[in-house]
């Protein structure tokens, strides 16, 4: 069994080998979701949610978003590298701010 990874809908033909996609649980068309496959629906949206603002982060640095014109494949390990870095750079070295008379992190 492979590593656990979320799916995005999108992607249906995606199954890369060695990985167990988690899928959320669809309602059948006369049938409603138990309560624990609601449960289980909400833990998966939030880990998605999570990761979803991790990956914007990550655009942040244009060159993850442009088209990569140079040739050599290492390079895009490097700038895909050094943008997570600056991400985790940035998370780490937040400012604290003000917002409605409360301190938030």
């Amino acid at each position: 069994m492979g590593a656990p990874n979320g799916h995005d809908t999108g992607f249906g033909g995606f199954a890369p080998r060695g990985v167990n996609i988690k899928q959320p649980k669809k309602k059948q068309p006369l049938a409603e979701l138990s309560d624990e496959q609601k449960q289980e629906n909400r833990q998966r949206t939030k880990v998605r949610v999570e990761v979803e603002h991790q990956i914007g982060g990550i655009k942040r640095s244009q060159i993850v978003v442009q088209k990569f014109r140079i040739g050599v494949d290492q390079y895009i390990y490097d700038v895909m590298e050094t943008a997570c870095g600056l991400h985790n750079f940035r998370l780490t070295h937040r400012q604290t701010k003000v917002t409605n008379h409360l301190l938030v992190s």
